[in-house]
């Protein structure tokens, strides 16, 4: 198999599902992109992971690392090896004691995990062709990051020492996507000072 390797370009709310999010993962040599539908839940664990966001409690993907570490089973590389009917593929290549093992897994969790393990994102041509979108650099932010969610724009009104109070919020809340939005917004106003 040809790889393409990928990486995370942002998570947006689906606007055409209610609680969903679309998960965008980038070719990293054009603005080629899988837009994959996840849950609220993989998308919390996902932008929690991406933001270094330390939790009160381990979430399930935290849990699987601590796990697998005890255990000397590395993540050695996601694939998102096949899309039908609509529905995203992926297996996890897991590594113990020089032996490899292929776990069959939601894609949703595979990237979660993924990002704890540090582990590569790859996919293939077939998959691209089948599935791939083509994003404007514009739809990329700076940080190769998409806006999380439109209803930001109304927290920009607040200045840094409110928005910190409403980070603090949602962190405790453990509403880690507001959190990774909120934190956004804190460092725009703090660089364009």
């Amino acid at each position: 198999m040809n790889k393409i390797l990928l990486e995370v370009a942002g998570l947006s709310y689906s606007h055409s599902q209610s609680g969903a999010y679309a998960l965008f993962l980038k070719r990293n040599d054009d603005n080629n992109c899988l837009p994959i539908i996840i849950g609220e839940a993989e998308a919390q664990s996902i932008a929690v992971a991406l933001e270094n966001i330390e939790n009160k409690r381990p979430l399930t993907h935290d849990l699987f690392k601590t796990f697998a570490s005890t255990f000397d089973i590395n993540i050695s590389e996601v694939v998102i090896n096949r899309f039908k009917n609509g529905i995203f593929y992926s297996e996890l290549h897991c590594v113990k004691d020089s032996e490899e093992y292929i776990i069959d897994a939601r894609t949703s969790d595979a990237v979660a995990i993924a990002i704890r393990f540090k582990a590569p994102i790859f996919t293939n041509h077939q998959v691209m062709e089948e599935a791939g979108i083509v994003l404007d650099d514009a739809d990329f932010g700076s940080d190769s990051k998409l806006d999380a969610d439109a209803d930001s724009d109304s927290d920009a009104d607040f200045d840094i020492s409110e928005l910190e109070i409403l980070l603090q919020n949602a962190i405790e809340d453990e509403d880690y996507a507001q959190a990774s939005k909120l934190r956004d917004i804190i460092n725009e106003k703090k660089n364009s000072i």
